[in-house]
């Protein structure tokens, strides 16, 4: 069944298919938690299933048993799927026992001669996430991408396309998951939460504070840790409302990482409503946009980008946020913005 906030990019791939215009490479992309592998995995199946995506069939059953997610405790170059011209390549953990940050260049390498084989059937390769590959292996795939063997369909799923080199954007046709805010998605995390928490917690609302991102949703409310995301964005609402504020936070000693965090979704989605001219499910936040300059949000958000980096040396931290909430207290009546951080 297609989640709801993948329609528009499986209808895309849909059309490809019946028009018989599927490219040879694709490359889904979309945020974190988006869920570009059920995406990917209903576009394969739908290729191999004669009554495409049925679910019960052994090309089906196949694909559905597929695991390339879990990390191994063995080195290994790429994966084999049960449907036997399909394979995955990812990080994996390397000789020593660590898993890579990088997809490395032996990898791409292998993933690549697998698929240069000879086969009757459709060969399917899917890398994820692309934009894990170093320089070399995204040089290495490249001779592959641009002279792909008949019958080959090579998936490419990427966090952040900006990060891949332009040689590999250019060779491959985009489909984009975008962030889901709709009725129907609302729909389906209700049916995916308990009842009370159904009854705690605005759904809307949840979006808003994930930008869209359901699987996110899910995530953080399986442990206590949207609890205190709710406490923490409650009172940076209350900071800008009311300055005063400022002098009765509480919980933000020893989190102020997380703090920062929540303070630039809250700018970042300040910005988005500001920017489309819509309200939220935050009433202060609709509030504070309606007379806050868009420039000082930018000049925050950067701000904020910037302590949340310093926040890994020893900068004192704790000083740094008192800084940004002073300007985030005063934000809708600044004439003049300050010097917050120093490049």
């Amino acid at each position: 069944m297609t989640l709801p906030w993948h329609k528009p990019a499986f209808e895309k791939l849909k059309k490809m298919i019946d028009q018989n215009h599927l490219p040879h490479a694709l490359l889904i992309t979309g945020a974190p938690q988006m869920g570009k592998f059920d995406l990917m995995q209903q576009l394969v199946q739908t290729l191999l299933c004669q009554d495409q995506s049925c679910g019960q069939c052994a090309l089906c059953r196949a694909i559905s048993k597929d695991s390339p997610k879990e990390v191994l405790d063995t080195s290994v170059l790429i994966r084999r799927s049960h449907y036997p011209n399909m394979v995955y390549c990812r990080t994996e953990v390397n000789d020593k026992g660590v898993e890579s940050k990088n997809i490395r260049i032996d990898q791409i390498r292998a993933f690549c001669d697998a698929l240069n084989k000879t086969a009757d059937d459709l060969q399917i390769g899917v890398l994820f996430y692309a934009d894990q590959m170093n320089v070399s292996a995204a040089n290495s795939l490249l001779k592959t991408l641009e002279e792909p063997r008949d019958n080959t369909l090579i998936i490419l799923l990427a966090h952040n396309p900006k990060n891949l080199p332009a040689t590999i954007l250019s060779r491959c046709q985009s489909v984009h998951i975008a962030p889901a805010y709709d009725k129907q998605t609302q729909s389906w995390l209700e049916g995916h939460i308990s009842d009370t928490q159904n009854k705690d917690f605005d759904i809307p609302q949840l979006l808003e504070n994930t930008h869209g991102v359901p699987f996110k949703v899910l995530s953080e409310l399986s442990g206590d840790g949207f609890i205190h995301y709710q406490n923490w964005q409650n009172q940076l609402l209350n900071i800008a409302v009311h300055p005063a504020m400022i002098n009765q936070v509480q919980d933000f000693e020893g989190n102020e990482v997380e703090v920062l965090n929540c303070l630039q979704n809250l700018v970042i989605e300040g910005i988005r409503l500001k920017s489309s001219k819509h309200e939220g499910g935050l009433v202060e936040l609709n509030q504070i946009i309606k007379t806050v300059k868009t420039d000082f949000l930018f000049r925050l958000l950067d701000d904020i980008y910037h302590a949340i980096s310093l926040s890994k040396t020893p900068v004192n931290i704790k000083l740094l946020l008192d800084n940004i909430l002073i300007v985030w207290s005063h934000i809708t009546r600044l004439q003049r913005y300050p010097q917050i951080t120093k490049t």
